[in-house]
This record gives structure tokens, C-alpha cells and sequence, in this order.
């Protein structure tokens, strides 16, 4: 009869074995495609839903040409799964919109100046990917008014839209701050910001990066109109997925953190494929599909990333690009800086 000691000794080794076993397992084995990513490559092209024109974020130009820091998301994962940025139809929706056609499958991608909030996490059947923008909503007022504080918008009329998360958050705060202002909801996102800049309200609310693309380029005279300092919500912005497909979940969520792990370790849109051949850090090497291949985990071959940054630069190359201090836009990166430089962008290491 075996002892109590040996037989918990070898227990505990067979057990140990076996988690090595399936660690080793887990490292090694290929990811099987799932059926959103097998759609789009029967396609030919990823559908991708975004809004019907916020500057900054997804805006098609004169020529239909959309530009934007969800689109160079959307352009990132069609270069990644299909060899090609262009590969992309650009779905506009609008804010009532924009759940039901990913829930239906009209869309494989979401990414819509869209808020990561718990009741929409749990309750909609989506998941959120990764936070590509930190914002915060806030307001917007004609200088004529000589109002510098939110505070100060006693007895004013607010603008906004209906079916988003302001409506709700602007009343908390305005309520938790004993300031009493009328809201004035539209349907549409043009309505409620054309009747702000008619004069029908004396405030208009809305995350604080599309306040800016507004200012810039629906206003009047953009010299009129100043953003309140305050912020009454967090906004994580991230493109969201449908649930029920991992393996697409994966793929979404990893290419986002390619480009902000590129912009960490160095790598551009103009320097990728050099680096592909030169680069002596194994971190650089594995991103850019030498050594360790990480593709074959998301179902994709060794080059996804280095296409995916090809395609639209580093996270911060599409940042500057579309919201950030280089753009119309104007915007400093504050938040949406690296983890290193004092903002919250942080990919998790991708090995």
C-alpha cells in the first residue's frame, strides 16, 4: 500500500505534467478560423460600421474617400486578414443604428466613436475590443455668451442627440451640480449640432474630440465657439465585435495593440519592412512576423502585423494623422499618450 506522502508527491507531479502539457499545447497550437473571419475572406472585404461623418474619426472627403482614426482601425484589421488596407466597406450608421446591424451580422466591425459602458457590454450581446481613444464628453458654447465654466449654464437650453450615453450623463451632472438646464434631443447627429450653431441652444454636448472636429468644421467661424473645461464622463472609445466568434474577438483586439506596441518599440509605416530585415530587438522581430510566429495563433500567417502597420502607421502616426496636434483637429494626446510618456496606452506583450 503506497504511502499518503508518496502518493500526494506524485500527484502533485502528474498534475504539474499535465499543466505543462497543456501550456505547451496552448503556445503551439494554430487557432482555428472562425465564421466571421471566414465570411470576410469569402467576401473579399470587411464591412465595417462607422458614423456618417465625425471629423477626426470616420468621414468620407468630396470623393468618398474616408479618413479617420476608426477607419485606420477598420483599414488595419482588412490588411491584416486580407493583404489589403483598401479592402473595406465603410457602413455609416447612426447612433440608433449601430448595435442592431452588428447584432444582425450587416457589419463584422463596429468602430463609431463608440463608449465602452457595462450596460452595453453585458446587455447587448458584444464585446468591446480595445480602447483606441480616451475621451470625455463635455461642451461646446458660443463665446458670446461669456460663459467659461459648465457651472455657469443655470437656465440654459442643451443640445444633443439622442440613442448615445450624453443625454444621461449631462443630466447626472448637471443634477449633481444643482444647476437646472433644459436638454433638447434630436434624432439625428447633423439636427442637434445645426440647431446649436442656429442659435436654438446655448450649449451643445458630446465627447470632447468630436466638439473639436465640430468647431473646426461645422462652425460658422470656429474663433466664436470655446470648450468648457469640464469633463462630466469617462469616454473609452473602442470598436466592439460581435459575441460568439473568439477567434474574431482575437484577431480585432490584437491588431489594435500591433499598432500601439509599434509605436512603443520604434516602428513606422515608413520603416516596417526595413526593420522586418534589420531589427536586432526580438520584440521588433516577432511583431514584424521573424521568429516566434504569432500569427498562426489568430488563425493569420506571420505578417499580419507588419501589414497592418504598413497600411496606416503606428498608433500614434494614425493619432497625429487624424485627431492629434498635427491635425485640423489640433488635439494633444494627453491620455491617449504611451504608458512611458505618461499616458494609458498600454499593449499587453505580445509573445
Amino acid at each position: 500500500m503506497s504511502s499518503p506522502l508518496l502518493f500526494s508527491t506524485l500527484g502533485r507531479r502528474a498534475l504539474a505534467a499535465v499543466a505543462l502539457a497543456g501550456a505547451t499545447w496552448c503556445a503551439c497550437a494554430p487557432a482555428f478560423a472562425g465564421q466571421t473571419l471566414n465570411a470576410v475572406k469569402q467576401r473579399g472585404s470587411l464591412k465595417c460600421g462607422v458614423t456618417n461623418g465625425v471629423a477626426g474619426f470616420s468621414a468620407p472627403d468630396s470623393k468618398g474617400h474616408w479618413t479617420g482614426l476608426d477607419v485606420d482601425t477598420c483599414r488595419a484589421v482588412a490588411a491584416a486578414v486580407l493583404g489589403d488596407g483598401n479592402k473595406v466597406e465603410f457602413v455609416p450608421l447612426n447612433a440608433q443604428q449601430r448595435f442592431a446591424a452588428l447584432q444582425a451580422g450587416e457589419i463584422d466591425i463596429l468602430a463609431r466613436v463608440t463608449t465602452w459602458t457595462l450596460t452595453r457590454d453585458a446587455s447587448l450581446g458584444l464585446h468591446f475590443t480595445t480602447i483606441t481613444y480616451y475621451d470625455g464628453q463635455g461642451f461646446l458654447v458660443p463665446k458670446k455668451i461669456k460663459v467659461t465654466s459648465a457651472k455657469q449654464l443655470g437656465g440654459a437650453t442643451v443640445c444633443t442627440q439622442s440613442g448615445t450615453s450624453n443625454e444621461k450623463n449631462a443630466a447626472d451632472w448637471f443634477r449633481a451640480q444643482n444647476v437646472a438646464v433644459k436638454t433638447l434631443v434630436f434624432e439625428s447627429f447633423e439636427a442637434s449640432f445645426k440647431a446649436f450653431f442656429s442659435g436654438r441652444c446655448q450649449a451643445f454636448t458630446t465627447d470632447v474630440s468630436t466638439l473639436a472636429g465640430l468647431r473646426n468644421k461645422e462652425a460658422p467661424n470656429p474663433d466664436d465657439y470655446a470648450i468648457l473645461p469640464e469633463l462630466v464622463s469617462k469616454s473609452p472609445l473602442a470598436p466592439t465585435v460581435r459575441r460568439g466568434d473568439d477567434e474574431w474577438f482575437a484577431i480585432v483586439k490584437w491588431v489594435s495593440y500591433a499598432l500601439i506596441e509599434a509605436e512603443e518599440l520604434g516602428i513606422t509605416q515608413a520603416n516596417a519592412e526595413q526593420l522586418k530585415a534589420d531589427a536586432q530587438n526580438p520584440q521588433a522581430q516577432r511583431l514584424l512576423g521573424r521568429g516566434e510566429d504569432l500569427g498562426k495563433l489568430l488563425g493569420l500567417d506571420r505578417d499580419w502585423a507588419l501589414r497592418a502597420i504598413k497600411a496606416v502607421g503606428n498608433y500614434g502616426e494614425s493619432l497625429d494623422r487624424n485627431v492629434g496636434p498635427k491635425s485640423a483637429l489640433g488635439l494633444q494626446r494627453g491620455m491617449n499618450n504611451l504608458w512611458n510618456k505618461g499616458g494609458l496606452l498600454y499593449a499587453p506583450p505580445l509573445q
